[in-house]
C-alpha cells in the first residue's frame, strides 16, 4: 500500500533512529530584549483603559515597559528500545528594564503584584515527561503547544505554557495527528501556575479543562490541511478548518491561499453565555522575487466576538498588532506587502508593512447576561489598523542570528468598536544560544 509516493511498510519509525536519552538531548538559552510603549488616545483614561489593578484616578493613558528575558529549555532525546522515555524541562526569568505602577499592566511584558505595581523580577519552570513507541509520542506536565484552537504564544517577553498531556502521531507518511488534555494555562507574564485559563474576550467564569483533537495532512504537493476540534469544559465547543495552498507560477513567482474557518457554539453550562458563531479569513499573497503582496478578507457571522483560549490561538489573517478585528458580525479587509531585502542583496533585512480596515459591528444581539457584555459593543462599530515593521537578523560572526525588530503600529475606530485608539512603538532585541 502506498500513499503520498511513500510505502507504509517501508517507512521508518521515529523511535527506531532513537540514539539515546543523552546523544539526542538539545538545550537553548534565548535572551530577549523588549520595550512596548503604547500611547492611548481619545479618552482612553475615562474609560479605565489603564492599569486595572491600579485606582481609577491613579490609572494611565501611557503603557510602558521594557523588560530583558531569559529562557531556558532542555529536551532530551528518548531511550533506546521499543519503548523511549524522555523528559523535557524550562526555566523562564523575567526583569524589569523599566516601568512603573501607572504603566504597567496593558503590554502584559512583566509580572504585576496586588497593588498593581510590576514585579522587579519573576520567572516560572516547569517540566514534562514524554514516551514515545514507533512515532507516536505522548508528553505529561508543563509544554509549549500549537495548533489552531490551543497554542502558546510567544509574541511578549516570556512564552506561555499549558499543563496536561499532549498525543501527536507521525505514523502515516505526511499526516499528523493531534489529541490533547489540559487543565491550565499560563499567561506570558504570569509567575504562578494556579490561574486556570488564558481566555482573551469573555469574562464569564471558567471550565477546568480543555480537550482537543486534531489532523494535519500535506499529501498532496503545495497544499497543506487542517482539521480540529476542541471543547472548553461547559463554556464553548470550537471546531477548525485550515487550508494553505501554494501555486507556483515560475521559479520567482507563486501564489499562496491560506483559508481559515472557526466555528464556536456554546456548550454545557454556558458560563460565557450565548455562542453561535462562525469566523473565517481567505488571505491570497502574490509573491514575486524579493516582494510580497497580499490581500486578506474576514468575516465574522454572530452577535459574539471570535473568542479563543491561550493567546495563540487565532490563526484568522486579519488578527494584527493592536486588533483581531473580531467584533460581533464584523467585516474586514487587509492589505500587506513584505519586502525580503535577500533578494537584493542584503540578507538578513525584512521589511513589512499592513493596512486592515473593519466595519460593521454589531452588538446589540449580543446575550446581555453572557461574559461579552462588558466589551461595549453598539452598532455600526468600525475602525482600522496600520502596522510598519522592520527586522534584521546578523548573519555571520560573533553575533550571528541576533535579531532585532522594531515595529510602530497605529490604531483607531469609533465607540462602538472594542478596541483603544493607540499609538505603539515595539522594540525586540533577541539572541539565541545552542547546543
Amino acid at each position: 500500500m502506498a500513499l503520498g509516493g511513500q510505502s507504509l511498510l517501508a517507512q521508518a519509525s521515529e523511535q527506531d533512529n532513537s540514539k539515546g536519552f543523552v546523544a539526542d538531548s538539545q538545550w537553548s538559552l534565548f535572551n530577549r530584549v523588549l520595550y512596548d510603549r503604547r500611547d492611548y488616545r481619545h479618552g482612553a483614561l475615562s474609560n479605565g483603559a489603564r492599569n486595572a489593578y491600579k485606582p481609577r484616578s491613579e490609572r494611565s493613558d501611557l503603557a510602558e515597559e521594557a523588560a530583558y528575558g531569559l529562557m531556558g529549555d532542555f529536551s532530551s532525546g528518548f531511550t533506546t528500545g521499543t519503548v523511549g522515555l524522555g523528559l523535557d524541562a524550562h526555566v523562564y526569568v523575567g526583569r524589569e528594564l523599566d516601568s512603573g505602577g501607572g504603566r504597567a499592566g496593558k503590554a502584559r511584558l512583566l509580572a504585576i503584584d496586588n497593588e498593581g505595581h510590576p514585579k522587579r523580577e519573576f520567572s516560572r519552570g516547569g517540566v514534562a515527561a514524554k514516551v514515545r513507541v514507533s512515532s507516536t509520542e505522548l508528553r505529561y506536565g508543563e509544554q509549549r503547544v500549537k495548533t489552531p484552537i490551543f497554542s502558546s504564544s510567544d509574541s511578549r517577553l516570556l512564552p506561555e505554557t499549558a499543563t496536561g498531556w499532549f498525543l501527536s502521531s507521525r505514523e502515516l507518511p505526511k499526516t499528523t495527528l493531534y489529541a490533547g488534555r489540559f487543565n491550565e494555562s499560563t499567561d506570558r507574564n504570569a509567575n504562578s501556575h494556579d490561574r486556570g485559563f488564558v481566555v482573551n474576550y469573555s469574562n464569564g467564569r471558567q471550565g477546568d479543562r480543555y480537550e482537543l483533537v486534531g489532523i494535519r495532512n500535506s499529501a498532496l504537493d503545495g497544499l497543506t490541511a487542517s482539521l480540529f476540534s476542541g471543547n472548553y469544559e461547559d463554556s464553548w465547543r470550537q471546531h477548525y478548518l485550515g487550508v494553505f495552498y501554494t501555486l507556483p507560477l515560475n521559479q520567482q513567482q507563486q501564489l499562496t491561499f491560506d483559508l481559515n474557518l472557526y466555528r464556536t457554539q456554546d456548550t454545557g453550562k454556558a458560563l460565557s453565555g450565548e455562542i453561535d458563531n462562525t469566523s473565517w479569513s481567505l488571505l491570497t499573497t502574490y509573491h514575486f522575487n524579493a516582494h510580497s503582496v497580499g490581500l486578506g478578507y474576514q468575516k465574522i457571522d454572530g452577535g459574539t466576538p471570535f473568542d479563543y483560549v491561550t493567546r495563540g490561538a487565532i490563526f484568522l489573517s486579519n488578527a494584527v498588532a493592536l486588533s483581531d478585528f473580531n467584533g460581533p458580525g464584523e467585516a474586514s479587509w487587509l492589505a500587506r506587502y513584505d519586502l525580503n531585502m535577500a533578494g537584493l542583496g542584503v540578507p538578513g533585512l525584512s521589511f513589512s508593512a499592513l493596512y486592515v480596515r473593519g466595519s460593521g459591528i454589531d452588538g446589540t444581539k449580543m446575550d446581555p447576561a453572557g461574559g461579552y457584555s462588558w466589551l461595549g459593543y453598539g452598532k455600526d462599530g468600525r475602525h482600522w489598523e496600520r502596522d510598519l515593521q522592520a527586522k534584521y537578523v546578523v548573519q555571520s560572526g560573533p553575533a550571528r542570528n541576533l535579531a532585532i525588530t522594531l515595529r510602530h503600529a497605529v490604531h483607531r475606530g469609533n465607540k462602538a468598536q472594542a478596541e483603544l485608539d493607540a499609538d505603539q512603538v515595539r522594540l525586540a532585541i533577541e539572541y539565541p544560544l545552542g547546543g
